[in-house]
């Protein structure tokens, strides 16, 4: 087997406080390890946001997990690429520090460069996203609704459901072609929360892949 260390990572207290997500990667990385031959030797669990120049000093578990595989002279495996960040130049950061990385939703063989090309079309999907956003606020404050508070926490909630079904998209490709209430009880017998950190019944099964499908 040979020595690895994975980093998962959500990014909200609500999140992390849930387990949303987190095991979600944990099983997703489980299988990838296993299945690839790899032993998790170390597993690093963060939350905190990924944006901004100085995400890597706002995140020391991620520069903990750096540490340890520099030390083990092994690669960091992460479920999915925006687990690192949705930023090309962190993600160039990262490559700075000669550490191999991982991704499990990836492959074992996808290379720096391939790393890099997806790290941009993840950036770019999320300026896609914020600009919708902006341009619907526009849009309403143009037919007079008065945007405050209350219109600013639903952006935000949506961008927030939008990122926790993100995170579950690795687990329901996995069951592609099965039914709802099939995912919905695997997903109870595996103990992964959904998004409001309940349990999972066939309606929120389907809530959700709508959502991914819409993102898509």
């Amino acid at each position: 087997m040979k020595p690895a260390v994975a980093y998962v990572r959500v990014s909200t207290n609500r999140q992390g406080k849930s387990g949303l997500g987190l095991e979600a990667q944990r099983a997703s990385l489980a299988r990838f390890a296993d299945t690839e031959g790899f032993d998790l030797v170390q597993t690093f669990q963060e939350v905190e946001t990924g944006k901004g120049a100085d995400a890597l000093n706002r995140r020391p578990q991620l520069a903990a997990a750096l540490k340890a595989a520099k030390k083990l002279k092994s690669p960091i495996i992460v479920a999915k690429l925006d687990r690192l960040s949705r930023d090309v130049h962190f993600i160039s950061g990262l490559m700075t520090h000669r550490t191999p990385f991982i991704v499990a939703e990836l492959g074992a063989d996808a290379d720096p460069f391939m790393l890099h090309l997806y790290a941009a079309l993840a950036e770019k999907e999320r300026a896609m996203i914020s600009r919708r956003t902006k341009d619907a606020l526009a849009a309403k404050k143009a037919q007079g609704v008065t945007l405050g508070g209350l219109r600013a926490y639903g952006a935000q909630a949506r961008d927030d459901a939008n990122e926790r079904a993100q995170q579950l998209r690795p687990v329901f490709a996995e069951f592609a072609g099965q039914s709802a209430r099939k995912i919905a009880a695997v997903l109870n017998e595996r103990k992964v929360a959904t998004p409001a950190g309940g349990v999972w019944h066939a309606a929120t099964v389907i809530r959700i892949q709508k959502r991914l499908a819409a993102l898509s």
